[in-house]
């Protein structure tokens, strides 16, 4: 694993990387959290180019410009919404990470910053969902090493304890947030 993988509190739409990644609804016309922070940000530009994409299936990606904001691209994944974990609802997730991954990637892109997808009004139990998310994009940078940096970006402090407690109990470094 080549990339660097970062942790920061902060807001997603204030990064400043190739791409970051929208945890999207299947229209990705907008909605709540994440997503409506990202299309607010971003301008009107960003909602003409979603409705050119007719939606998104969840655990899928799809890329677009970023406009206003500091990343060059959005790429937008739909993440599952908690039915109780007998759903599919971590393999959707992990699809979520790796296909954002996988799209990045190629597309050229070196750098990635990641919220924490389905987290919020999807429901997804947070402890969880962190574990999934580092396990998959550990495990996918072990066989793709073209991206330079993943970033996870934790917009509560509750968000970034668990984050940092995962990276901890992986072994990876942790800087306080500042």
């Amino acid at each position: 694993m080549t990339a660097i993988l970062t942790l920061v509190k902060g807001d997603i739409t204030a990064q400043a990387v190739d791409v970051i990644v929208n945890a999207a609804n299947e229209t990705l016309l907008g909605g709540e959290g994440v997503d409506g922070a990202i299309h607010r940000a971003a301008g009107p530009q960003l909602l003409e180019e979603c409705r050119r994409l007719g939606g998104c299936l969840t655990g899928e990606a799809k890329i677009t410009a970023g406009y206003r904001l500091p990343a060059k691209h959005v790429i937008h994944t739909v993440g599952p919404i908690w039915g109780g974990g007998d759903r599919g609802e971590e393999a959707e997730l992990a699809n979520c990470y790796r296909n954002s991954l996988a799209l990045a990637a190629e597309h050229g892109l070196a750098s990635i910053a990641f919220p924490a997808i389905s987290t919020g009004v999807y429901g997804y139990p947070r402890q969880q969902a962190t574990a999934i998310s580092l396990r998959t994009v550990t495990d996918y940078l072990s066989v793709e090493s073209s991206l330079a940096e993943v970033r996870f970006v934790c917009f509560s402090s509750a968000a970034y304890s668990l984050y940092a407690a995962e990276f901890q109990r992986r072994g990876l470094p942790v800087t306080p947030p500042g």
